[in-house]
């Protein structure tokens, strides 16, 4: 016998159809998001699962962008380099319509559905490409309410043209939005930051210019083509637009100090910049900064959902298609009743962070601000930090195969926990949570609306209803009682959304499943621990798990 022969192995983890093996999804797409999108998703599906776009998502990864602040002259460029992978995964997500492009459709159309469903297909390809995609959505929502910035920006960002090089949006065929809000004193309490913006009138940009001067701690995707930066003005902290270049040709001020080494996300530029005498056109009134970036914060949010949502969903596949054609102890993994435990809870929360991110999307489309403000907050608490645990389970049902860098799950693992961080830690979407539902009474109330949409179907989701509802109507936000337990509210209340959500749109051992075990506590503390008499319908919720 040859000690090389290759036995039991899974065989590679490509050329599977993303949105059509994804039911939960497709499910939610065809409910929220019309018809008219199953066949373009489809096609972009079965892109994101090809070896061809697995592999450009590995070399991306691998090569990390290279800073080059100065030409062989000794000038100033200021430029970073991407590994060809990189524009190949842009190209293919803009072209996808995965930017801007829901700003311009009509309210009500599912557009941002749609495009929703694209971010997690395509962001199972690498995650770290998603930054720039994701800002360049978001930044649409703050410029709409600007006519004249707005003209000048939302037709280049909604572009399906992916036109690389800092040239004037004036020259290009489409064009990509960062944000700058985070300085190295502040990070989270963007109210102190110290980047000074002095008037100046008459300068090469449209609408109010001002000149900005400070240091932005990180700043993702540095090669975009324009960026919200917040900066105080005279009147207090204000919004700008910032590109990074001049309508004659000349470039901005944007000088880039270094690239973050982290601990993922890789292929993500982050970086330090410099602003000195930096021209910005004012978005919104002075002073009013926070509220005005304030919809992009919450698209962006809403992505950290969708992001994480993805990250969940890639690593739960794998894991199922690993324990599909790997034998163990004379049978299937997947067919070993302790691995099927395992396998089944995680799709139990990979299928409600899916069901979960599309609804939101729909509150977006629709216009419902009220639920969308307090559903994306609790969304991007629970489902990040969900995240982190889901992938390190997922990674552990391969063994000692998860843990090496060929089989996804390695790279998967250092990506989970960012989206928790960016756009606001936990704590800072909790206690954005206590104010949401204290302070803005009308979210509290739309988030309630939606949960006695399924009263009366399981008397263990109505009874965590009502504790979960009295508990967050009970709270006072000056109290450091409320700040404390914030995360036990937010837990709570994230929980019966998802839960009756699956209760209305997932089939019934699916929602049953979630309800008894993270409702009813007919679970332990780790993946894996659902009660015995669960195991019928783990079958049920493995069936639809990718």
């Amino acid at each position: 016998m040859s000690t090389h022969e290759v036995t039991n192995q899974a065989p590679p983890y490509v050329g599977g159809d993303f949105y059509t093996d994804d039911v939960a999804l497709a499910e939610a797409v065809e409910r929220w998001g019309g018809p008219s999108g199953a066949e373009e998703l489809g096609a972009l599906g079965r892109l994101a699962g090809s070896a061809e776009a697995q592999e450009h998502g590995r070399l991306a990864d691998a090569h990390r962008p290279v800073l080059r602040t100065h030409d062989a002259r000794g000038h100033r460029v200021d430029e970073v380099e991407f590994h060809p992978s990189w524009h190949w995964l842009m190209t293919q997500a803009v072209g996808a319509g995965l930017t801007a492009g829901p700003w311009l459709a009509p309210g009500g159309s599912g557009a941002h559905v749609r495009r929703a469903a694209g971010f997690v297909l395509w962001s199972r390809v690498e995650a770290g490409h998603g930054c720039p995609v994701s800002m360049t959505y978001a930044a649409g929502s703050a410029l709409r309410h600007d006519r004249t910035l707005g003209d000048r920006w939302l037709p280049a960002l909604a572009s399906r043209s992916y036109d690389f090089g800092i040239r004037p949006v004036t020259s290009k065929s489409g064009a990509i939005a960062g944000m700058g809000m985070t300085e190295k004193q502040g990070g989270s309490d963007v109210r102190a930051n110290t980047t000074q913006a002095v008037t100046s009138p008459g300068g090469p940009l449209p609408g109010e210019t001002y000149r900005l001067t400070g240091h932005k701690w990180f700043c993702s995707a540095p090669m975009s083509d324009a960026f919200l930066v917040l900066a105080q003005a005279p009147g207090g902290l204000t919004c700008f637009v910032v590109p990074r270049a001049l309508d004659d040709g000349t470039r901005n001020v944007f000088s880039l100090q270094r690239l973050k080494d982290k601990l993922g996300n890789h292929s993500n530029a982050s970086s330090e910049v410099e602003l000195d005498g930096t021209w910005g056109s004012r978005l919104g009134d002075e002073g009013r900064g926070v509220r005005t970036i304030i919809d992009m914060v919450g698209a962006t949010r809403l992505d950290c959902v969708l992001g994480s949502t993805a990250t969940m969903r890639d690593a739960v596949s794998r894991a199922v298609h690993h324990a599909r054609n790997r034998t163990a102890f004379g049978a299937l993994l997947v067919d070993q009743p302790l691995m099927r435990n395992v396998l089944a809870d995680l799709a139990l929360e990979a299928e409600a962070a899916t069901v979960l991110g599309l609804r939101l999307a729909r509150a977006v489309d629709d216009g419902e601000t009220d639920l969308a403000r307090l559903g994306v907050a609790l969304g991007k608490f629970w489902v990040c930090k969900r995240t982190a645990p889901v992938v390190a389970e997922a990674l552990e049902c391969l063994g000692g195969n998860g843990y090496v860098e060929e089989n996804g799950l390695a790279r998967l693992y250092r990506e989970a926990p960012l989206n928790s961080i960016w756009e606001g830690s936990g704590n800072v979407n909790a206690l954005d949570v206590v104010r949401a539902v204290s302070r803005e009474p009308a979210s509290l109330e739309a988030l309630t609306t939606e949960l006695h949409e399924v009263r009366g179907r399981s008397a263990e989701l109505d009874a965590h209803v009502d504790s979960a509802l009295a508990q967050a109507r009970s709270l006072d936000p000056s109290s450091a009682d409320a700040a404390f337990g914030a995360r036990s509210v937010v837990e709570r209340l994230a929980l019966a959304l998802q839960a009756g959500l699956l209760v209305r749109h997932s089939p019934a051992p699916v929602a049953d499943a979630f309800v008894a075990s993270r409702l009813a506590g007919r679970r332990g503390h780790t993946f894996g621990s659902l009660d015995v008499d669960l195991a019928g319908a783990a079958a049920a919720v493995l069936e639809r798990a990718g």
